[in-house]
């Protein structure tokens, strides 16, 4: 098997089911392991994603709160992988924000993929990517100029007890990041890191400079 973010070859077991990259850092679950489809969308509906509630918008706070505090309810947004319970798209919506949303379970609005956004959210979405290398290409191209992607998803380091771990033991969970590979992105995709914390992270395409 072969990473499915850097395409290096996956030599290194974390576990039975998780491969550790050389390369990029990531965890990377066996593909074996991979739930279908229909399996996968039904472990997703039943997530008690109630966008009315406190706790769920308290979690999702980060992203709502730099959306509101740094882009006008004018400029376009995405909600990548908005889910059954699409709280911060419809937080914003109440707020005139907007913003659309795109699911491929319960959205599956593909037209629009076909135009470009200011920003684009994706909570809790990344770990369920079994082509992260795809995905992150695909919502880079999204990104208007000076764009920024807002991502949702906790990053493993060594002091996280793996094998108890909640985002290990989720079955839809397939790929998992740490600091490092956020850096692998950044660095071949050619973003910039405003932000990265352990569950928050900010993509920004560079500012383009004029040519002399």
């Amino acid at each position: 098997m072969i990473c499915t973010l850097c395409t290096a070859p996956l030599t290194s077991k974390k576990d039975a089911y998780y491969y550790s990259c050389d390369l990029c850092k990531a965890l990377v679950k066996d593909d074996k392991y991979y739930l279908s489809a229909e399996k996968e969308k039904a472990r997703y509906e039943t997530h008690n994603n109630d966008v009315n509630d406190i706790g769920y918008q308290n979690f999702t706070s980060p992203i709502t709160n730099y959306v509101l505090e740094n882009y006008l309810a004018s400029q376009k947004g995405l909600d990548f992988g908005s889910g059954p319970g699409p709280v911060i798209s419809s937080m914003l919506m109440k707020q005139g924000y907007d913003i659309v949303q795109y699911d491929p379970y319960f959205a599956p609005a593909i037209h629009l993929l076909n135009t470009t956004y200011d920003y684009i959210v994706c909570c809790e979405v990344f770990e369920h990517f079994h082509k992260p290398n795809e995905e992150v290409t695909r919502l880079t191209s999204l990104l208007r100029p000076e764009g920024k992607l807002l991502v949702m998803t906790m990053l493993y380091d060594d002091k996280i007890e793996f094998r108890n771990w909640n985002y290990r033991n989720d079955a839809t969970h397939v790929f998992i990041y740490t600091l490092a590979t956020i850096d692998f992105i950044a660095n071949e995709w050619k973003l910039e890191v405003e932000v990265k914390s352990d569950r928050f992270i900010i993509f920004s395409l560079p500012i383009a400079l004029p040519i002399s």
